[in-house]
């Protein structure tokens, strides 16, 4: 399932550049191709692509001229469109995003650092610039899938008037197509053509949602931050880091599912699932209507067609061996929009009548449940509808064989897909993204787990599974549950999952599994309330991609002062960066920090503000007071900024484990070659005077693998040198 989102992004970003470079080429040769129209050439008998100048493809009664013709359209509209749709069902908007070029263009003012940028003041007075984004409730926000499937329909019809066959005109559409993703990705930040302009996009959704045949899911992958296709960088090392600007929430490269299931009831869903059904039956029946028979879209002459402009304005239907007096150029958008319609009232109609039936059979189901299941049947059938057209004129060249195969393959896929993503539900998905949660939670209890999972590890159960795991243990005690209960509601507020006006509803499931009382619940609430007056503070709740925005801009800013520290290890910023990873006085630190800094440190600094569009409360909030997990991590990369030593050699290991006891030591203040939780206490607390007793102990028990409430300089070592991995 994971076969794709396991592969680094430097090979993917490889891919993309062959994959980018192989797309200009193909658009370079629908201006220059002196080579491919020798393969076409009736001469060329060993060619199976040659011309057949006795073959008569009727078109409205006559015989449409042959000649040879260059294979820059044909390989377009037949190999890499259809290769599209098959990628986005099977393997999911996942890949697609990670590998298309258009995509990839669309970022090169990012690349670049040639934003539109504006001012901004925050409540402290101070003036920064940030990247402009496109604003949550502004028209663009609200209606552009309506805006993307417009868009589809318009390059539809431009594709049977102007640019199926017509190499210069579809060479200068695809350029403008790139031009405009270029300056999108210069007017706002993050993937801002993908996802409010792209006319690929409805596409992407109605295949990619909420999941492909093979992607991973985003709700259950607890190995890292960094989900699906969305936006990440390389650091240094190698080592991937979310690149996050909260451009779209929900958004679908973070979590196609989640994505899926939180628009589900709106009315543009409709018009995308429904006016897409019609809109692609429209596209392929039209081919039919005009020539008159099937011949003239299956032999693929459409896309070598040298009269395609001429017609513009001669008759655009033929039926029943007549001509019918409208113009090509009002037939194909009228054609269009009367199955884009048609499309979206007869879905309707099948929804109603659905949730009628279930009505009838005393078995009502929510309305997300009615919809989904009938998206689901509906892109089923669209995609194999697609495909009984999608590539023909090429794999018509090929054995009988390869047709019968390429009919099978499609409809298995597809079958399979349909099994999938019948059953999928919202309480379902919600039940498996916190058993995920509860999985990472039993983990850090240290419980022997190993009895009762014959060989398998925690990591492999299902949401079912690791709730009956639960149940099980002996030493999950209801205090351990309670335990185990806050920490993941802690976890789904801070991250977005949820606020705590909704907490309840959500959590609901696990509760029920976990018997814990809703007195329970609100009793946990208002710890954490204590504990952490923000989570409760809706002024200082944010959505999921926020979250992650704000974690990327700590995540970059830490990278960015380490390979600062790493360039110039003598200049004085390794004290004041430990300050400032562990909290203190966190909008003072960083200042100071700044001005241990060379100019190109503190632009780097700047434009990360720039580009995450942070402001100096967000920056003060998110350096201050990080969790147990957070301030391990930080201290393991500070203290493992001597990694610029190889350790190739035993002496380099020696040095470095000389510098681990260095800090240990400073830990260590007795000697006694243990830290206890007093001694981690005063060192932390001289850092940091306001972390709490309660954080020093979860890092104290994060550590203590020996459980025998200190760290010894093994145990700090290992730790260290785990999440410095």
């Amino acid at each position: 399932m994971y076969m794709f989102a396991q592969i680094p992004e430097r090979s993917m970003h490889y891919l993309r550049w062959v994959l980018t470079i192989a797309w200009l080429i193909l658009i370079f040769s629908l201006f220059f191709d002196p080579i491919s129209a020798k393969l076409t050439d009736y001469n060329n008998l060993s060619s199976p692509l040659r011309v057949d100048p006795d073959v008569c493809i009727k078109v409205q009664g006559v015989c449409l001229p042959q000649s040879s013709y260059q294979l820059g359209a044909p390989i377009f509209w037949g190999i890499v469109v259809p290769s599209g749709v098959f990628i986005l069902l099977v393997f999911g908007h996942e890949l697609w995003r990670r590998i298309c070029p258009l995509s990839f263009l669309s970022q090169i003012p990012r690349a670049l650092g040639k934003q539109r940028q504006k001012k901004q003041t925050d409540k402290s007075g101070k003036v920064r610039s940030e990247i402009y984004k496109v604003p949550k409730n502004s028209w663009l926000a609200r209606n552009y899938l309506y805006l993307q499937l417009s868009l589809l329909f318009l390059g539809l019809c431009g594709r049977i008037l102007f640019y199926n066959s017509d190499r210069l005109v579809l060479g200068s559409f695809l350029i403008f197509t790139i031009l405009a993703a270029i300056f999108v990705g210069y007017w706002y930040g993050g993937k801002s053509w993908c996802n409010y302009f792209c006319p690929m996009s409805p596409v992407e959704r109605i295949y990619g949602e909420p999941r492909g045949l093979l992607n991973s899911t985003a709700h259950e992958d607890s190995r890292s931050g960094i989900t699906q296709s969305m936006c990440r960088i390389v650091r240094e090392d190698g080592s991937e880091q979310s690149a996050c600007v909260a451009c779209q929430s929900p958004c679908i490269d973070i979590d196609a599912e989640r994505a899926y299931w939180d628009g589900i009831t709106q009315s543009d869903r409709q018009w995308l699932y429904y006016g897409y059904f019609g809109l692609v039956f429209g596209y392929f029946i039209y081919y039919y209507l005009y020539a008159g028979n099937w011949d003239y879209y299956f032999s693929g002459a459409w896309a070598h067609d040298e009269n395609q402009l001429e017609a513009l304005f001669k008759p655009g239907f033929y039926l029943g061996g007549n001509q019918i007096p409208i113009p090509k150029l009002v037939a194909v958008p009228l054609t269009l929009a009367i199955c884009t319609f048609l499309g979206y009232f007869l879905g309707k109609k099948v929804e109603n009548a659905y949730k009628v039936y279930r009505i009838r059979q005393k078995s009502p189901l929510p309305t997300e449940i009615i919809r989904h299941r009938v998206f689901t049947v509906g892109t089923f059938l669209i995609f194999n509808f697609f495909f009984i057209f999608g590539g023909r004129p090429f794999i018509n060249l090929l054995p009988k064989f390869w047709h019968y195969f390429a009919s099978i393959l499609a409809a298995v896929l597809s079958s399979l897909w349909l099994y999938r993503t019948w059953i999928r539900d919202p309480s379902r998905y919600q039940r498996e993204g916190l058993a995920g949660k509860l999985r990472k939670q039993l983990r850090k209890l240290n419980l022997d787990t190993a009895k009762y999972l014959d060989r398998r590890s925690l990591e492999t159960l299902d949401a079912d599974e690791v709730y009956v795991l639960a149940k099980i243990l002996p030493d999950f005690t209801h205090q351990n549950c309670l335990k185990a209960y806050k920490a993941v509601l802690k976890e789904t507020l801070e991250e977005g999952y949820t606020d705590f006006g909704h907490s309840l509803e959500i959590l609901q499931q696990m509760r029920l599994e976990l018997t814990i009382t809703e007195a329970e619940h609100q009793a946990i609430l208002t710890e954490l309330g204590v504990e952490s007056a923000e989570l409760l503070d809706p002024e200082k709740q944010y959505s999921r991609e926020d979250w992650l925005r704000l974690q990327s801009y700590r995540d970059a800013l830490l990278e960015s002062l380490l390979v600062t520290w790493k360039k110039d290890p003598d200049r004085q910023v390794g004290s004041e960066l430990l300050e400032v990873l562990t909290g203190k006085s966190s909008r003072e630190a960083i200042k100071h920090l700044l001005t241990e800094l060379p100019a190109a440190g503190t632009e780097t600094v700047e434009s990360l503000r720039r580009q995450y569009r942070i402001t100096g409360q967000e920056e003060e909030a998110i350096l201050h007071r990080p969790p147990a997990d957070q301030l391990w991590q930080n201290i393991a990369r500070a203290f493992q900024v001597f990694d610029r030593l190889s350790f190739s050699s035993q002496s380099d290991r020696e040095q470095q484990e000389r510098i681990l006891l260095e800090r240990f030591r400073l830990f260590d203040s007795d000697g006694s070659g243990q830290i206890s939780l007093e001694e981690l206490k005063a060192c932390l607390q001289a850092i940091e005077p306001g972390v709490t007793d309660k954080k020093i102990e979860a890092m104290l028990q994060r550590a203590d693998t020996g459980r025998d409430n200190q760290i010894s300089f093994q145990e700090f070592r290992d730790l260290l040198h785990q999440f410095h991995q």
